[in-house]
């Protein structure tokens, strides 16, 4: 992988000073790296965040998507190498909280430094399974299926040209997120923080306080009002914790 490899896939919008602790932000299913652009000014420069882009959005529109969670995890996983000179703490809300137990899966699984700390946000635990079809729909079904999460801002929602470019990586990124099976493994060891909202349809409390059962260190289950994407209306207590979390960490 060469630096501009690298530079497509990781986005540093605030870069903090060495020894920072790194938080690696995993954008929702037809998210992009942007998303995460206010938690890095939020949390620089004591926390450096690296967002991930996938193909298929933005500047990468014209490269093929991954529609597979685990393929994704491996691509992710590599991109990842240059930074693991420190632990890396992993935050992913939706898909990306899948996809950052997937990461911190082949993290742990190499033998090299595991993951500082795991942040599933708006999603039920990986061995929680749903039957979903929402990615079958046709174009106007999966955009009410946008449109009742509030996923997606509705400027965009109400551009034509804006939303043909979008809904490609939207289906891809739903039929990723709704055929991932989990497979049985070993427990990760970090600990595990999941956040989620208390009248999320995609995620109910039982299925959020799962993800005990996936590591084997501290768990904390933080409960939110709202729907599932609570974390946009309590983002400053999200960032709070994020941030006495990832310095405990440093710091021990």
């Amino acid at each position: 992988m060469t630096d501009s490899d690298n530079g497509l896939w990781v986005r540093r919008f605030h870069p903090a000073p060495a020894g920072a602790p790194r938080l690696v932000c995993l954008p929702h299913a037809g998210g992009s790296a942007s998303f995460y652009f206010p938690v890095s000014r939020a949390l620089s420069p004591a926390v450096e965040v690296l967002a991930v882009q996938y193909p298929g959005r933005q500047d990468r529109r014209l490269e093929p998507c991954v529609d597979s969670i685990g393929e994704l995890a491996r691509q992710v996983y590599g991109v990842l190498r240059p930074w693991r000179d420190q632990p890396l703490a992993i935050f992913g809300h939706s898909m990306g909280a899948t996809l950052g137990f997937e990461v911190a899966r082949l993290i742990e699984a190499d033998g090299g430094t595991p993951v500082a700390h795991l942040f599933p946000s708006g999603r039920r635990a990986p061995s929680c399974a749903r039957h979903e079809t929402v990615h079958l729909l046709d174009d106007e079904g999966l955009l009410a299926d946008v449109r009742k999460l509030s996923g997606t801002n509705q400027a965009v929602l109400g551009d034509p040209e804006m939303l043909r470019a979008a809904l490609p990586a939207i289906r891809n990124d739903y039929r990723a997120a709704e055929t991932y099976a989990y497979t049985p493994g070993p427990k990760l060891s970090c600990p595990v923080t999941v956040f989620t909202g208390d009248a999320d349809p995609k995620t109910s409390i039982d299925e959020a306080k799962a993800w005990e059962q996936h590591s084997a260190g501290p768990f904390d289950l933080q409960v939110f009002p709202g729907g599932h994407f609570f974390l946009a209306q309590h983002q400053p207590a999200i960032l709070r914790t994020l941030s006495a979390a990832l310095t405990r960490t440093t710091v021990g």
